[in-house]
């Protein structure tokens, strides 16, 4: 599952608050957004994928999500914040390589086959959310729960997960079938994520002792050193080089993203083109953290996560640009939803959690806020069907998106103003509601807020697919200039 993954820790964010992220590439199904309450968790869990059975807690939380609308192949939720206000999102798909996977084979899906039985697989990017996010009440919990599942079912794909509360950003990535590794984002740090295993640095004195900063599977050393997975020289170890991949593939998919996002926050602290660059869209070293040349916000974190290499000489859209094309960008058509968990450690219990979504599509389309300690979101919102109607943000952010693109030198103003539009309005709503919750201390304000918040953007949506089919229509290939009006 092609995503991409951009997480903060708090003293690296414009206000303090926590912040993980991901385009959910998920190959063009239609999504919606729920609130999944505790009455409507099932106690027993059944993947669609692997057939494994998982027997749940009987005390899940309310918690909110992204999935499917069409779950013919598994509910795939992407992302969400519970009522704990601890924050999920799974997965980024990540690589391997020959060595971990012959030592600890993924856990596949065997189906019934004359006298042999069917032999259920291991978990996977399907389920991983349902079975943690209602469960753990801290970013650390959801490591520990992840790491634990994993343990007693394997899974059956190269996977990394972020978990976060209003202290703690966390990242996990599984290793092989059974084995994982995690680590806290230092409070000061931004992580960047494309489909590529990530941590290149691990302390295992602390994850065998206080587990401060990094936790791992109980016998994950002796592994590395038993299966000899470790190809680094000289102190400290870099899990990267023991469990990643080093592939041609990476410098075309996976590496070039990460340059594109570390350059743009790191712009004056590295050289970044020419042939004396520090790093290149192809270097195998680009750092997992780092410290930011600023503090970051919501709107930095979209405007990457929709990007395509602007101003580079690999942006698709230029086509004088030396190598337009050349690279996998970050912003793709196949990017159903991209979440952005919010946790507000300074605001009242009822406000700390906040969930940025933008629907369906590229960078071309809209991203809104939605209070989650509500029981449920507006039908713009959550009814979406598989079949294409405006009256759903997802097809209405399909349609501007794609239109966009088709004619994008004529079209790319009208849908900056578009999504501008949005962002002011909805920063707007966010701080008058934040204000009358303050004082009125009423939970209704919260669900009569995102009604607001999906009026505006429907309104908006509206309008700008107006201006971009007009445009699009004006500039059809049968349209003939003269006399025409």
């Amino acid at each position: 599952m092609p995503c991409t993954t951009i997480l903060a820790g708090k003293l690296a964010t414009n206000d303090g608050s926590t912040l993980i992220s991901r385009n959910d590439d998920g190959g063009f199904e239609a999504k919606r957004l729920i609130v999944v309450q505790p009455k409507d968790q099932k106690r027993t869990y059944k993947t669609v994928i692997s057939h494994l059975k998982v027997e749940l807690p009987d005390d899940p939380m309310r918690y909110t999500v992204a999935p499917n609308v069409t779950q013919t192949h598994g509910v795939w939720p992407a992302c969400g914040i519970n009522a704990a206000n601890v924050a999920m999102t799974a997965t980024e798909t990540i690589t391997s390589n020959p060595r971990v996977l012959g030592a600890d084979p993924y856990v596949a899906y065997q189906p019934r086959k004359g006298s042999k039985k069917e032999v259920p697989g291991g978990l996977g990017e399907e389920d991983l959310v349902t079975v943690i996010l209602p469960y753990i009440h801290t970013a650390r919990e959801g490591v520990l729960r992840m790491g634990a599942l994993l343990e007693q079912y394997g899974t059956y794909e190269p996977n990394g997960m972020a978990f976060a509360d209003e202290n703690e950003v966390w990242w996990l990535e599984t290793i092989g079938g059974h084995h994982w590794i995690a680590k806290r984002v230092p409070d000061d740090r931004v992580v960047i994520m494309p489909n590529q295993f990530g941590l290149d640095h691990f302390d295992f004195e602390d994850a065998y002792g206080a587990g401060k900063e990094n936790l791992c599977s109980a016998d994950l050393k002796d592994f590395v050193e038993r299966n000899h997975l470790y190809t680094g020289l000289g102190d400290g170890f870099n899990p990267r080089l023991a469990f990643g991949s080093r592939s041609d593939s990476d410098h075309i998919y996976n590496t070039p993203r990460a340059w594109f996002m570390a350059r743009y926050l790191l712009e004056r602290t590295y050289r970044w083109d020419g042939p004396n660059a520090n790093f290149t869209p192809e270097s195998n070293d680009l750092p997992w953290s780092f410290v930011p040349e600023r503090r970051i916000t919501v709107e930095d974190i979209r405007y990457l996560l929709g990007s395509h290499y602007q101003g580079t000489p690999y942006d698709p859209y230029d086509k004088t640009a030396a190598f337009h094309g050349k690279y996998r960008t970050i912003g793709v058509p196949n990017s159903d939803v991209c979440g952005i968990m919010q946790i507000r450690g300074y605001m009242p219990d009822a406000l700390k959690g906040v969930q940025w979504f933008s629907m369906g599509g590229s960078g071309f389309t809209a991203c809104f806020p939605l209070y989650t300690a509500v029981d449920s979101l507006p039908a713009y919102f959550s009814a979406t069907k598989d079949t294409v109607s405006t009256d759903s943000m997802y097809w209405h952010s399909r349609l501007i998106a794609a239109l966009t693109d088709a004619h994008y030198f004529k079209a790319i103003l009208l849908d900056e103003r578009y999504q501008n539009a949005v962002w002011n309005k909805a920063r707007k709503l966010l701080c008058e509601y934040d204000e009358k919750f303050a004082a009125q201390n009423d939970p209704a304000l919260l669900a009569e807020a995102n009604k607001k918040i999906a009026e505006m953007v429907k309104a908006e949506s509206d309008k700008a697919l107006g201006q971009v089919l007009r445009n699009a229509s004006e500039n059809m290939k049968i349209r003939y200039h003269r006399g025409d009006n």
